[in-house]
């Protein structure tokens, strides 16, 4: 069974392509816009292409069986499109509410199998604050009350390669999430605990947080007015990452003593 792997240089898509062979698959096709440079593993076939280049998808798509879909809303209609004409049977995608329901959506509505897994806010977005941790005991944060449940990146490749590389998972909808609700100043204090230092939050206003995230992401105002959008919310954890896998997801905990360095 050939699986191919879009995005396959990207954060979760390489996690993707790692779990697979750990998994035995054994046929993995890795869909990347510089081979040149991918540094994937031995085994795995390299495909040169890109989603939002979409006349590279045909000879990539050729033969493939099951896809995971990385995330690109520009290009969906045409992409979903070209897996049905390949003949793909099953695509899971990574997708979510609201921005990104059109990925979802455009799946179902293509006739093939599909699983969709939502995930929330990233446990690794907490390198946000790695600029303020590295030089102060402080972080200035405009919502530090706002609560989520953090979910890690490879927790979430090793869901998309359980599935996969089996059956039983066609027209689910997985929702992926860390295993416990924390507040933006939980996670600033947990950093702080790996870090073996006393780390806390300085609550700013909105014009002084833009500022303070403008110089570490290129979409500072959203990112404020979305964060501030969810004051008030307070989401459950799911044990879906544990149901699929069978091995617990990664604490925030687990994840921040694990990756020291990126704040040092």
């Amino acid at each position: 069974m050939k699986i191919l792997v879009t995005g396959a240089t990207g954060n979760i898509g390489r996690m993707v392509v790692d779990h697979l062979l750990a998994g035995g698959a054994d046929d993995v096709r890795a869909l990347t816009n510089h081979p040149d440079r991918a540094g994937l593993p031995a085994g795995v076939e390299v495909a040169e292409g890109y989603l939002r280049r979409v006349s590279s998808l045909p000879a990539a798509f050729e033969g493939v069986e099951r896809m995971y879909l990385a995330p690109m809303l520009e290009t969906i209609d045409e992409v979903v499109s070209l897996a049905e004409q390949a003949g793909i049977r099953h695509i899971v995608d990574l997708s979510g509410e609201a921005h990104w329901t059109p990925i979802a959506e455009a799946v179902e509505n293509s006739g093939l199998e599909w699983t969709h897994l939502f995930a929330g806010d990233f446990i690794e977005n907490a390198t946000m604050w790695a600029d303020q941790i590295r030089s102060s005991d402080e972080v200035g944060d405009p919502f530090p009350e706002v609560e989520s449940v953090p979910v890690a990146m490879d927790d979430i490749a090793r869901v998309a390669a359980k599935v996969l590389l089996s059956e039983g998972h066609n027209g689910q909808t997985y929702q992926l999430t860390g295993p416990e609700v924390l507040t933006r100043a939980d996670r600033v204090k947990q950093l702080g605990i790996a870090l073996g230092r006393t780390v806390t939050v300085r609550q700013v206003p909105r014009d002084e947080a833009i500022a303070i995230f403008a110089r570490v992401m290129n979409n500072a105002e959203w990112y404020v007015e979305a964060t501030g959008s969810m004051v008030g919310w307070h989401p459950q954890p799911s044990t879906t990452i544990a149901d699929v896998t069978g091995a617990p997801a990664t604490t925030f905990a687990q994840w921040a003593a694990a990756n020291t360095a990126l704040f040092q």
